[in-house]
């Protein structure tokens, strides 16, 4: 999602609230609560809180609000506002995009602990955003007749196609469907961290640093950015025809080469200067790290490496999409692309509730580490909602719609 877009000319505004003005705007809004309430809910239940019961038990609760209800959500407000800006058409807003936006909040309702509704019901609310979503963009899309833009709402299909796994295993229609689906979710949030971050990271680097007068080239190895696509769709593959066994291993290690190799490309250490850069480069990076350490889990079993869901779930996705939230919003509100010092103490928050989560119940027994992580990962979301809400919530500081 570019800010060029964002910057066109176009008659002025009032002032005053703007939440469904853009795509991005309720639904990032929506991703930062979210983020901000459930994390801390599901640790008090780690922490013997009595919360009561809902539709899913609360550690399906916790995978699935995490995979469809936060990933969701921001995959939701990336696509409401990349689908106009690739196609060249008007972007999403006023009541289609309320609509959609209660959607995601009826599904989260419906499986709140505490919903009265029955499982296949609230498995039933729960599935409708999503197919909702894709049903809004895919008209441009096919308008735009560029099968390259098919990519991204095919892997959202996926990624519902894993919802619908572990909430038809919830409800009785898949049995034994959930741990696959929670799979399939996590590993094709992976795969569109791979694919847009492939593109994105790269693009406003090197627009960044031309753009400082400094000289600046990409040089890919040939090959190697195909490989790498490749190498992820691979891992997507292993985990569902041989989930945990040595083959999703090696799939997993060899993901873990390519990424890494296509990220050396890029000049991340060019960026260091510049927040809301480098966190992209950092988050690319936690990609092939929490893949490494996944193969390690897988080939050779030791409990450092134990932890390699967590590091992909919240270092590699997480953290590329507060990086992206940040950034686009700033882009698509007429805002200088400067990442505030709160913000910036957002992204190494969350830094640090990944590691905290991936590495430290290893090293540290009971229930410490996760507890840590839960509040790094909150202040993380807090500090996004204290400096971003106004943004999502309001018109742009230059009048111009959107």
């Amino acid at each position: 999602m570019s800010a060029g877009a964002a910057g066109m000319a176009g008659p002025a505004v009032p002032r005053g609230w703007a939440p469904f003005g853009q795509g991005f705007r309720p639904f990032f809004l929506i991703a930062g609560v979210w983020a901000l309430l459930a994390i801390p809910g599901w640790i008090a239940a780690l922490h013997g809180a009595a919360l009561p019961d809902g539709p899913l038990p609360l550690p399906r609760w916790h995978a699935h609000e995490m995979l469809a209800g936060f990933i969701g959500a921001a995959l939701g407000g990336f696509l409401l506002t990349a689908v106009p800006n690739w196609t060249g058409r008007p972007g999403y807003s006023g009541p289609p995009l309320a609509l959609l936006a209660a959607l995601f909040v009826a599904a989260r309702l419906a499986l709140l602990p505490g919903s009265p509704l029955p499982v296949g019901v609230a498995a039933a609310v729960a599935l409708i955003p999503l197919p909702a979503l894709l049903a809004t963009v895919l008209p441009a899309v096919a308008a735009a007749r560029k099968a390259r833009l098919l990519g991204p709402p095919a892997l959202v299909l996926a990624f519902w196609a894993g919802d619908l796994m572990m909430l038809g295993d919830a409800a009785g229609w898949l049995p034994g469907a959930f741990s696959r689906g929670q799979a399939l979710c996590l590993d094709v949030a992976l795969v569109l961290v791979g694919l847009i971050g492939g593109r994105i990271v790269p693009s406003f680097t090197m627009n960044a640093l031309r753009k400082a007068g400094e000289e600046a080239e990409l040089r890919p190895i040939p090959g190697v950015d195909r490989a790498a696509v490749l190498s992820l769709l691979a891992v997507v593959v292993a985990d569902q025809a041989l989930p945990g066994s040595a083959a999703a291993g090696v799939a997993a290690g060899a993901a873990a080469l390519f990424t890494l190799l296509r990220l050396s490309r890029w000049h991340g250490l060019r960026t260091l200067g510049q927040p809301i850069l480098w966190v992209l480069h950092l988050a690319y990076l936690v990609l092939p790290v929490s893949l490494a350490v996944k193969a390690a889990s897988l080939l050779a079993g030791p409990d450092w490496a134990a932890g390699w869901m967590h590091l992909q779930s919240i270092g590699a996705i997480a953290l590329m999409i507060l990086a992206v939230m940040t950034r686009a919003t700033l882009g698509h509100t007429g805002r200088a692309l400067v990442a505030a010092p709160p913000v910036v103490l957002a992204y190494l928050l969350l830094l640090g509730a990944a590691l905290a989560r991936g590495f430290g119940p290893a090293l540290w027994p009971g229930m410490g580490a996760y507890a840590l992580a839960g509040a790094l990962w909150a202040a993380s979301f807090g500090l996004f909602l204290a400096v971003y809400a106004p943004m999502l919530l309001r018109t742009r500081p230059d009048g111009k719609p959107g």
